[in-house]
């Protein structure tokens, strides 16, 4: 509940709040499909596609969305991050509104870790019966190599990824009494009066619409390159 001096701000936008869930979801389905394999192995597939056009939408999302879903409104310098692990935040400097320094590094960490997981998933090989679309354009040596990254390193520090991303939600709402969640379902937050909100009209959702069927002819034009 807000107090006297808080108020609720729109923080998540709607297209990045329907992005998070989203990917959440086809990062549960393409494990669980992986460990399964045999013919859930095209659903595997499907869901790296759901992957690829979400981190590409999400790229654009960062250039122009909400506010707080710019890349610009977490990209934080050394010096920020350190003034913040010591507790030294400046005033005006918004550090809790959206993703605070720490947590900065863990989205853009699983959004790497995600695009080389894509990456490799179009060139893999098992040698059994999946081949990625893409396949045809790399060396055997450069596809075994990206195979294995793929099934080990890759689903493993995504996995460890996740694993912190659920842990800072607890350790915020056991040790500080903060719901990161609620926000990203509803998209506001109470915080303090003449907080920046994010907009998040119907201009705003129209775009990401057409942004994201923009990734998605992309990411079909990409995937047909291989015949």
């Amino acid at each position: 509940m807000p107090t006297p001096t808080e108020q609720p701000v729109r923080v998540w936008d709607l297209p990045t709040r329907l992005f998070h869930w989203l990917l959440a979801l086809t990062i549960v389905g393409s494990v669980i499909s992986a460990k399964i394999g045999g013919n859930a192995m095209v659903w595997h597939f499907r869901f790296g596609l759901v992957v690829f056009t979400l981190l590409a939408f999400r790229l654009l999302w960062g250039l122009v969305g909400g506010r707080w879903s710019r890349f610009a409104s977490f990209v934080y310098a050394p010096s920020t991050l350190l003034r913040y692990l010591r507790g030294q935040a400046r005033p005006g400097e918004h550090l809790e509104v959206g993703h605070n320094p720490l947590g900065s590094l863990s989205v853009f960490a699983l959004l790497a870790i995600l695009a080389v997981q894509v990456g490799t998933g179009l060139v893999a090989d098992d040698e059994i019966a999946n081949v990625g679309p893409l396949n045809r354009f790399v060396s055997s040596g450069t596809s075994l190599a990206a195979t294995a990254w793929h099934k080990q390193w890759g689903q493993g520090l995504i996995l460890g990824l996740v694993a912190l991303h659920i842990g800072a939600i607890v350790f915020y709402l056991l040790g500080r009494k903060t719901n990161l969640v609620r926000p990203m379902l509803v998209g506001d937050k109470a915080l303090p009066a003449g907080t920046p909100p994010s907009a998040d009209g119907w201009p705003q959702r129209l775009l990401a619409a057409a942004l994201l069927a923009l990734c998605a002819g992309v990411v079909a034009w990409v995937v047909g390159l291989g015949g």
